[in-house]
């Protein structure tokens, strides 16, 4: 069975998907629910034992129907890709268990394609080859426009409409970009293309350009980075909460996308495309960071302001990205860990806040004060302090580390001053939308007798997602020393190439 262990995180998400929509699952909603959840844990499970057994004995590829790179499709289990499934599964998990408590009634198949998110995702991360990427794009892509109008109304549906406008045009231009790059390179296997882009010569290194430059369009797109950011603003602060929170890790996944693509087939070793899409990466990071600064600053509620936190972060992990060195690289995994899990547990928070606020919701005006005052006010600045960067929490290690990663680099003088200015400017957005959700009511006695307390699975998945930030500081070591491995082997070229084009199983 080991041996099938790279394959597992994306078959149970697969399997959970299709039995969720069968009787007699369909038609319960206890046995859904119940299923849902002992499979998502076992999917968390398996994958933070793929984890502890790729971090043991080394990239792990899995060669389907036992074709071996590059004419077969594999799947590359290595430390920076179950690193991301182990969070995807995660995130999952939390996403299931929240919407437990009552968000899964509000709309059809909730469930399902949950699972079918987490099937995509985590295939996007494990993928050997270019064009299987895009087709694990597809597959969440399509579950996330059904997730998009779960409990809809016109707001969800106009924001839906752009989501799937932009991302059709992006699927177009992921296939375009993919036939250049086949038609040159004669191959889409990764590891394959890593080793043969040096050996281009005369015009095909021009079209190579052009076909890794369509890349970087669909993969700033899918991560929303300057200008094609448009989209996620008004998604995400339109989606359900909760869907809200299981989308922080979509951004990631072309974030990672770039990660991989530029750092393994136009790294250091791709001759005359070495390192082509840096120049890009840096100013239009630079360029993200400052928008969605402003974007936080100008929020006019919660969740507006979390989405647009996660503009911010997207900003940050590219900069990092075009620095191209392996303690930039070992920042940037910390530095998404740790993003991911607090705007998720943000994006949770603003849908209590907005349903024990009533009518003013969760936008940043004295309204009515919340029920839990202290569990949700405690959980906010503890949420705060996190994302500003505020010891001892996870926020304050990782710009610790992402400064001293850019500290040498020539970019420091632009990167230093806009990144301080933009934490600044978090604090102050964040200080005072918890002075105004908490602290600023319209009367002493406006609390309304219905109101309910939050359901304690809803608040038992918001701490645990808050928890993780004292944990990645409490193993700080073990997880550091994670990450430096992970981004060694990430840079190790030649080491990836080898293990997938001689490795298969």
């Amino acid at each position: 069975m080991i041996q099938h262990l790279a394959s597992l995180p994306i078959l149970l998400p697969m399997l959970t998907a299709v039995i969720l929509l069968l009787p007699p699952c369909g038609k319960s909603v206890k046995i859904r629910r119940l299923v849902s959840i002992v499979m998502a844990i076992a999917t968390f499970a398996i994958s933070v034992f793929l984890l502890v057994h790729i971090n043991n004995t080394g990239i792990n590829v899995y060669a389907i129907g036992n074709w071996s790179a590059p004419f077969g499709i594999v799947l590359v289990a290595d430390m920076l890709s179950t690193l991301l499934v182990t969070l995807t599964s995660l995130l999952g998990l939390g996403a299931i268990l929240y919407g437990s408590a009552g968000d899964d009634e509000k709309g059809s198949f909730y469930h399902p394609l949950v699972h079918f998110l987490i099937l995509g995702v985590n295939g996007a991360f494990l993928t050997g080859d270019l064009f299987n990427l895009f087709v694990f794009f597809e597959v969440l892509l399509i579950a996330s426009y059904a997730l998009l109008m779960h409990a809809g109304d016109k707001q969800n549906t106009r924001a839906a409409l752009q989501y799937v406008i932009l991302n059709l045009v992006g699927s177009s231009v992921f296939l375009i970009g993919l036939g250049i790059l086949y038609g040159v390179l004669g191959t889409l296997n990764i590891a394959d293309m890593a080793q043969k882009v040096s050996e281009l010569s005369g015009d095909d290194v021009y079209l190579a350009k052009a076909g890794g430059l369509l890349l970087l369009i669909v993969f700033a797109l899918k991560g929303a980075l300057l200008p094609l950011h448009l989209w996620l603003p008004n998604t995400y602060a339109s989606a359900k909460p909760v869907v809200a929170a299981l989308f922080a890790i979509m951004t990631k996944v072309g974030v990672y996308a770039m990660l991989r693509v530029y750092t393994v087939i136009f790294g250091e070793q791709a001759g005359a495309l070495e390192h082509m899409a840096q120049p890009w990466l840096w100013g239009l990071a630079i360029a993200t960071i400052i928008v969605g600064a402003i974007g936080v600053m100008a929020a006019q509620d919660l969740r507006k302001l979390t989405a647009n936190l996660v503009l911010v972060s997207v900003g940050t992990l590219v900069a990092l990205i075009a620095l191209q060195n392996v303690n930039a690289t070992a920042a940037l995994l910390y530095y998404l860990v740790h993003s991911t899990l607090v705007s998720a547990a943000l994006f949770l928070l603003a849908d209590l806040v907005s349903i024990q606020r009533g009518k003013v919701g969760d936008r940043l005006v004295a309204g009515r004060s919340v029920k839990q005052p202290f569990l949700l006010g405690v959980c906010f600045i503890i949420a705060a302090l996190t994302v500003v960067g505020m010891p001892p929490l996870s926020g304050f290690v990782g710009k610790i580390w992402i400064l001293k990663a850019t500290l040498n680099s020539e970019q420091a003088l632009l990167f230093w001053p806009v990144y301080l200015v933009t934490s600044f400017a978090l604090l102050v957005a964040l200080s005072r939308a918890g002075t105004t959700l908490f602290w600023e009511h319209k009367s002493k006695n406006s609390e309304n007798a219905e109101c309910v307390n939050a359901n304690p699975l809803q608040v038992i998945v918001i701490i645990g997602l808050l928890a993780c930030s004292p944990l990645l500081v409490i193993f700080g070591g073990s997880i550091s020393e994670y990450m430096l491995g992970a981004a060694v082997q990430l840079h190790d070229i030649s080491g990836g190439i080898n293990a997938v084009l001689k490795g298969g199983m």
